[in-house]
């Protein structure tokens, strides 16, 4: 990622509170550092989610506001300035009519005029509310004239992606800001409370475990993904 060309606004587009942490959190924090304002479009509130916190805290009852007040605190963290609380139910977004969906992220775009979206990759991540959302940003990019879309990058992670998709182009390691990535995977506690125990542990470790822990949470990869062109 080349932080010296300066977005003049990022969207993010994902169904989940913790995948903006967890897929692309050194992007968003790396493009905030850099001066540039980052929305954030939150789908759900993850109330399907099977973790209730370690130990347990949560219930079914309260967990989405839970979830959203982790949002909000990760956000914080990450210097999203704008965060977007869609409306919509978790583990539901593959039944929505698709064009209606994809709109709903045209008037985002239409909105915010970002030079960059970043979502997931379409038929590579897995979950049915990432890839139906997936499918909608790239929909909703399809609707403008070419000349007058922003530049699309996607995060692939389902098994097989790389060979299937080739090296990613968009290469980042966010080093300068890991210490506000971490809080942010804290922040989300309900969801990551056993990974940040692993971590915890690295970060107190030898000086390599340290650096690899570090790692883990700064540095990320994305495609740049041409709508016409990509399968939805």
């Amino acid at each position: 990622m080349e932080t010296g060309n300066r977005e003049r606004q990022v969207l993010v587009v994902f169904p989940h509170p913790d995948d903006e942490t967890l897929a692309v959190g050194g992007a968003i924090a790396m493009h905030a550092a850099a001066g540039t304002p980052v929305t954030y479009a939150c789908y759900t509130l993850g109330q399907m989610g099977r973790n209730m916190g370690k130990p347990l805290f949560a219930t079914r009852e309260s967990l989405p506001l839970i979830r959203e007040q982790e949002l909000r605190a990760a956000c914080q963290h990450l210097g999203i300035t704008d965060l977007r609380l869609m409306g919509f139910r978790d583990k539901t977004l593959d039944f929505e009519d698709p064009e209606a969906l994809a709109q709903t992220v045209l008037d985002l775009i239409q909105e915010c005029q970002p030079s960059l979206v970043i979502t997931y990759y379409p038929g590579w991540c897995v979950h049915p509310d990432h890839e139906a959302l997936a499918a909608a940003t790239v929909r909703a990019l399809r609707k403008l004239p070419a000349g007058q879309r922003p530049k699309l990058q996607c995060q692939a992670f389902a098994q097989g992606y790389q060979a299937a998709l080739g090296e990613p182009d968009v290469v980042y390691d966010a080093a300068d800001v890991w210490e506000r990535c971490y809080a942010a995977i804290r922040a989300h506690k309900s969801q990551t409370s056993a990974w940040v125990e692993r971590i915890e542990r690295a970060l107190a470790g030898s000086p390599s475990d340290r650096d690899a822990a570090i790692g883990q949470i700064a540095r990320g990869r994305m495609y740049t993904v041409d709508a016409d062109t990509v399968e939805i």
